[in-house]
């Protein structure tokens, strides 16, 4: 997949030193868990991103041409209580995260427009605590995985209540589904052709 890459991150491509850094957006319902592979605060974006330092490893990321959906996976170890808690404790599948790469400037700071790396769903999210050290596992799907997933509706005022709550479009079609529709037949009144008054019968001549 092409990238549009910002004109200072063009440069770092092409610097003769590099400083990659990665950076990762992962929204739960209580706030964001916002880390970088680097040491101490980072602000980018309008938020604060903690350092994870050689805690924070990232497998793979890899992008197909048939535009399937290949997902991530990120491991944490060494964390704290509070971000075990927050795995442990709150619903995280189908929320978003979101993986970009980054770089620093001489002096330590962000260079401007990181590029998206990944962006998807958290899917599973497991954890091994040790009594010392607590590590935790994150796999994500690519957000192309929702094209894969068959999409249950049904033509019921039900379903379509869950929309629209005031709609009524749907609300007899069960008592329609038998209901037999006369069409093209004759019925047994007579039909009236021409209009006006229907023809007098003969009268006997005398």
């Amino acid at each position: 997949m092409s990238r549009t890459l910002s004109t200072e991150m063009q440069a770092v491509a092409t610097a003769d030193v590099v400083r990659p850094i990665y950076l990762i957006k992962m929204e739960f319902d209580s706030g964001d868990v916002n880390l970088w592979s680097g040491i101490g605060s980072l602000t980018f974006g309008g938020d604060t991103y903690l350092g994870a330092g050689d805690l924070l490893s990232i497998g793979s990321v890899a992008e197909s041409s048939d535009l399937s959906a290949t997902g991530i996976s990120i491991n944490l170890a060494g964390i704290k209580q509070s971000l075990v808690n927050i795995a442990r404790d709150e619903p995280y599948q189908g929320r978003n995260i979101t993986l970009y790469l980054g770089a620093l400037d001489d002096s330590g700071d962000i260079i401007a427009n990181p590029v998206v790396m990944f962006n998807g769903f958290m899917d599973v999210m497991g954890i091994s605590d040790s009594g010392e050290t607590s590590n935790i596992s994150i796999t994500a799907e690519n957000k192309l995985i929702s094209f894969e997933r068959t999409s249950v509706r049904r033509f019921t005022a039900e379903d379509q209540k869950i929309d629209y709550p005031n709609d009524k479009g749907f609300e007899y079609v069960a008592k329609i589904q038998e209901k037999e529709i006369v069409w093209g037949r004759q019925s047994n009144a007579s039909i009236n052709v021409g209009g006006g008054r229907p023809p007098r019968p003969p009268t006997n001549a005398r």
